[in-house]
């Protein structure tokens, strides 16, 4: 009888310690999903400024054209 008690509790703590583990790899995944989510959103924030700087510049140049063809 306390051979079959002794498997009971080694299977749970194997079991709760597997549990365990892998909450644990599930937050570290998602502690670097939210990085990568973090430099993703960086770097396209500085691609857009770009994006919008350029605009800004042809549409300055496109304004220039138009009024020398006006003249």
């Amino acid at each position: 009888m306390n051979e079959t008690w002794m498997q009971v509790i080694a299977l749970f703590l194997a079991n709760a310690t597997l549990i365990f583990w892998m909450r644990s790899e599930s937050r570290a995944d998602w502690r670097l999903m939210d990085s990568k989510h973090e430099s993703f959103r960086a770097e396209m924030g500085i691609l857009l400024r770009s994006i919008q700087e350029e605009i800004k510049d042809f549409h300055a140049r496109l304004c220039t054209i138009e009024e020398r063809n006006k003249k």
